[in-house]
Order: C-alpha cells, then structure tokens, then sequence
C-alpha cells in the first residue's frame, strides 16, 4: 500500500495492450470506510434516533406515535408513556428559536392533533382539547383546569396558539404565519411585506417563467454552438483572443502611464491646500505603482507570448481533434450531468444520517431546562468526524469517477488505429472497465485530495471564526496557509487527473501512473504552459461569451414584458444557470484536451511514423509533428549549407 516504490525501474508506455487491477488494497480500505459509513447510518436507525427523527419526540424522552412504557427514563416522571394515539410533536413556544444551535427552545409535546386555527384564551385550548381530544398543555395538568391551574402560563403554550399544520415527513406542528418567527426574521418580513419591489421581483419571476425556460434552452444550445465553433474555427479564434489579449495589455500599460504623467503634471503647476497636495502626491504614486507592476506584466506576458508562439498550433490543433472527439462520442457531454445527479444522491444521503445522528445516543436530562436531550457519549460522538471526513473523501471519488471515465473514453478513442473498431458504446465500455480495473486508483487519488481539503476547511473555518479579533498577525497567517493548502489541492488534482489518464492507458496503479505522466508532463512543460494559459484562456472567454448572449437575449425578451416592471432577478437566474451550462461543457472540453495532450505526448515520444512505429495520432496532430520536423530540419540544413559553403570558399583560397 505504499505509494511510490523506488525499487521499480523505469518502463515504457503500453497503450491499451493489457489490463490489470490497480491498487486493490485501497479498494479493500476504501470498501471498509464505506461499511463503516453504513454502519454510521445503521446505528441511529437501531437504537431509535431514525425513528425520533421522522415520528419526533417531547421534552420528556417519549416518542409520539409509539407506545414507550418499556423505554421510561429514570428521573424523568413524565416519561414512558403510551403515545400510540399523539402522533405529532406540538411546540408550546415555536417561535422561540435558538439561531445560534438550530433548534427550538420549547417545551415539545405530543399531541394527537395540530391546531387548524388560531387560539386566543385558555378557555379556546379547553374547548379544543375537548373536540378533539388533543392536549396542548403540559401531560400533568387535566384539561379541565387548563382555564384556572396555577402553572398554566409555564406548562400551557403562550397566547396567542398561531395555526399549524402537520408537516407529513416528520410529524411536527409548524406554524402557518411565518410572521411568529419575528426574532429571526423582522427584518425580511418587512421587507417583503411592506417593500413593493420585492412584490414586483417575484412577481415578475412568475410572470416570466417561459421566458426562464427558454433562455436556458438558448444557454444550452449556444453551449453546443460554442464547441462546434471551438473545433472548426479553433486557429482564427485562438488568434483572435491573443492578440486581443497583447492589444489590451499594452493599451492598458500605456493608459495607467498617460494618467501618471497627467497627474504629475496637474500635481506640479495646480494651487492646492496642504492636505489637497498630500492627497494627490499619494494618487501620483499610487500610479506610478501601477504604472511599473503593468509594465512588468505586459513585459513578460509579450515574452511568454513570443516564445509560445509556436506552441500555440499544438493547442488549435488539440482543439480540433477534441471536436472530433465529441462529434464520435456525443455522450461526454452529459457525463457532468450524470455526476452531478450521483452527488445530489449521496449528499441527500448523508445529510438524512447525519440529522438521524442528531437524535441518537443516550437520554441525558438537562437540569437548567429540565427538558430531555439525546446526546452521544464516549467514543460514539467521534461518528460525526467520521461521517464528516466521508463527505469529502466520497464526493471526491465520485467526481474521480467521471475523470477516470472521461480518460478512459478518450484513451481508447486516442489509440484505436480504425475508429470504425470503437466499442458501441465507449463511455459505457469505460465505465466498465473503471469499476472492474481501477477503483482502488480512485481511492487511493480521491483520498490524497481528501488529506489536503480537510486541513484547508478547518483552517477556513478557524480564519472565519476570527474575523473581527485583534490579533491580525493570526489572521494573515491563516489565510496563507489556507491559500497554499488551496494551492497544493489544485495541483494535485491536476496531477490526477493526469495519473488517471495515465491507469486508463498503460493500467498502472496510481503513484506508477502519477510518476509517468509526472515526467511526460515536464518533458513537455512548455507545450503544457501553452495549453494551460491559452487553451484556459480560450475556454473561458467562451464561458463569459455565452452568459453575455444569455443576458443579451434575456434582456431584449424581458423588456417587451409590460406584465411587470422589475425582471432583475429573472434575468440574474437565467446568466447563473447559463454559466453554469457553460462550464459543464466546456470544463469537460478541457477535461479532454489535457486527455489528448498526454496521450499525444505519449504517442510522439514512443512512434515515429516508421513500419512498426506508426503514429496513433488524429490527421491534423499529425500535420503539427510533420511541419515540426519540417522546421527542424530546415534549420539543419541551413546550418549545414553554410558549412558546405565556408569549406568551398576554403578549397578555392587553397
């Protein structure tokens, strides 16, 4: 289980000749995690706290709809009662909400029945109790004494009763005026309430619910649009942008140095007052400043620009094999869709556990409140970190999951000779092959970003905490270390990305793979700088392309729309999920460039076009290697004419 044995010797790249399973002893620890995990999961559902969860429970220990005279609490008198007929758990104070912990500080009961309507006396909660045989005060007071009993005002609900209604999943009496939750929420309910803008915004996202739909239809099928655009006019786009790119640079260089020397200027011949003059001396250098960190920038984004200049070929034609590889495999596209439904899943999962932990565990009777709490004593309360570090550790296999599918797709796409051979369904093929081969891979790649992230969150929300402290040097300190640990996580995940490329070609395990496609990397650091910033440059203008046309769009529909006056909030829902449209196209996009880059570089350094040795690359890579070589040994045979050339010059002196 070790991760990189320097015993191994270095081997070559063998695409798709063989597999293998990879990392099977992570696959065994990580199976065993996810048992623990269901066993997480079992251990409310056995001792009840599922069942206290969905049916609720009083102050006193009793679950409401069962009968718990086997279950009675020692020192606790009203507890152990037969609650078969009292379903539902009835607040007497619902609106005394504890913001800071989540929960209700009140005194719960169960009753048989909620109030439909409003209770304004005691002589109204006597009256309902018997209609309805429902008891809103507290089980030792007699409904016949709600009216006169001493303890009414602690032990009976507080006046006015707001109506409630049942909620049908977990059988509690929620008030229907939401306006009871003033303490917490005054401010919004006077806003809503007395704000006729907000009135008009929502009425507005009403009104225009058909234009919503179909502004996200644009956004998706402009999504589409923009990947077609990307394969078949990927070198004049490509180009485009970077020259846009040198033109904004030195125009906004030579901007922030006309605004210096203007100031300077004003600076040097105006009248102004001693504190005017300050003012505009620190302006002065403010610009300058600028002026010499613009200067500096646009100095090496020119150099960077000069030296790449070659390799901006390789990322358009990476580009246009990418289309290719969409218009072959059409399904890529749906596989962030696919993910995201898996995440939705386990998430609902593991958020139903963690709310079922939250009533497990023992009876413990608080004597400030003298209300009964459940609370998880001794080494049972570590089960929330453990369920807290499957979060992380899970949503980063599945995510791995779509990566090593994606590589998988591509691979075998990649360095099948005859694409007429392809499977019938390679995303599916590749899917199949992940689960029989590679899932220890995921495990181990997923479980290192689990070991950077979880650091990071808890420094994040250390710095959270202490925010508005005195001591600003922590402050920094935590906030530094949290960027470096965000910068350590992205590297890596880069880094998988690229070991999982790597495991669906040659079917190594994950440090193996990590190390080869580690060294290819460097050997090819140039060419990855290049796709790295222009390719992601590219994409991303292209994300901001489509939101821009959404809103165009949503802009020319929603101002025709005389139903309402204010189409704000419309208009930001459809550039949010128009973006987000975007980036799950797109980022998958980039997803298979980095894919094809590797097996590219892979396929350059091992072939050479010879018999036995042929390329497995697309026609137009081809064509970049070819005129490559061409360039190459055009600068050879320049060098070697002028030596043929000085040593004639000689013979003839001679």
């Amino acid at each position: 289980m070790g991760c990189c044995g320097s015993a191994e010797k270095k081997r070559d790249w063998t695409p798709l000749e063989d597999r293998s399973c990879t990392d099977v002893p992570w696959l065994v620890v990580f199976a065993l995690f996810c048992f623990g995990m269901l066993c997480i999961c079992g251990y409310p559902i056995a001792t009840g706290g599922a069942s206290r969860l969905i049916s609720g429970y009083d102050s006193y220990g009793n679950t409401c709809g069962r009968n718990n005279t086997n279950t009675k609490i020692e020192g606790v008198p009203l507890s152990g009662k037969d609650m078969t007929e009292n379903k539902f758990v009835f607040f007497l104070e619902p609106c005394n909400v504890d913001i800071i912990n989540r929960k209700v500080k009140s005194i719960a009961l169960c009753v048989s029945r909620c109030p439909a309507t409003e209770l304004t006396t005691y002589d109204d909660l006597k009256k309902f109790a018997l209609n309805n045989g429902s008891y809103l005060c507290s089980y030792d007071i007699p409904f016949t004494k709600y009216t006169s009993h001493p303890d009414r005002l602690t032990k009976c609900p507080k006046l006015p009763v707001p109506a409630s209604k049942a909620f049908p999943v977990f059988h509690r009496c929620i008030p229907v005026d939401v306006g009871c939750y003033a303490q917490f929420a005054q401010a919004f309910i006077t806003f809503v309430s007395d704000n006729s803008v907000m009135r008009r915004v929502i009425a507005g996202v009403m009104a225009s619910k058909e234009i919503i739909m179909g502004l996200c239809v644009l956004a998706l099928v402009l999504s589409l649009i923009m990947m077609v655009i990307i394969r078949y006019i990927s070198k004049v786009l490509v180009w485009i942008l970077t020259i846009l790119v040198i033109i904004g640079s030195i125009g906004g260089t030579g901007v922030l140095w006309w605004l210096y020397a203007d100031s300077r200027n004003a600076l040097n011949h105006n009248t102004l007052s001693v504190f005017g003059k300050e003012v505009a001396s620190d302006n002065v250098k403010a610009l300058l400043v600028y002026s010499i960190g613009a200067t500096i920038f646009t100095v090496v984004l020119l150099l960077i620009m000069f030296f790449l200049r070659k390799r901006v070929a390789l990322t358009i034609s990476l580009f246009h094999v990418a289309g290719k590889v969409f218009i072959s495999l059409p399904l890529l596209a749906l596989q962030p869709f696919w993910t995201f439904l898996c995440l939705m899943l386990f998430w609902i999962y593991w958020i139903t556990v963690l709310l079922f932990l939250g009533t497990a565990g023992t009876p413990v009777k608080n004597n400030s409140t003298n209300v009964v709490e459940y609370q998880m004593q001794g080494p049972l309360q570590y089960l929330v970190w453990y369920h807290a570090v499957g979060l992380i550790w899970i949503s980063e296999f599945i995510l791995a999951f779509q990566q090593m599918t994606i590589s998988g797709a591509v691979v075998t796409y990649y360095f099948t000779r005859n694409k007429s051979q392809l499977p019938a369904t390679p995303i599916l093929s590749s899917m199949m092959r992940t689960i029989r081969y590679h899932l220890g891979t995921l495990a181990k790649g997923s479980f290192i970003i689990t070991l950077v992230k979880i650091p990071r969150l808890i420094l994040t929300y250390i710095h959270s905490q202490l925010q508005g402290k005195e001591n600003a040097c922590a402050r920094c300190m935590l906030k530094a270390c949290v960027c470096c640990l965000w910068c350590l996580e992205k590297c890596l995940a880069y880094l998988n990305q690229n070991a999982y490329t790597a495991t669906a070609i040659n079917s190594t395990s994950f440090c193996t793979s990590a190390r080869d496609a580690f060294l290819i990397l460097v050997e090819n650091a140039l060419r990855v700088a290049t796709i790295n910033t222009v390719g992601d440059f590219v994409l991303f203008l292209g994300k901001v392309l489509i939101v821009a046309c959404t809103a165009f769009a949503g802009i020319l529909s929603l101002n025709y729309q005389r139903d309402y006056t204010v189409w704000v909030l419309p208009l930001l829902i459809v550039c949010v999920f128009a973006f987000l449209v975007a980036h799950c196209f797109l980022s998958v996009f980039e997803n298979v460039v980095d894919v094809l880059f590797l097996c590219f570089a892979v396929d350059a350094k091992y072939n050479d076009g010879s018999p036995g040795r042929e390329f497995y690359m697309d026609k137009a890579l081809m064509e970049y290697v070819e005129e490559s070589k061409r360039m190459d040994r055009y600068k050879a045979g320049d060098g070697s004419g002028q030596e043929m050339k000085s040593m004639a010059r000689g013979g003839t002196l001679a």
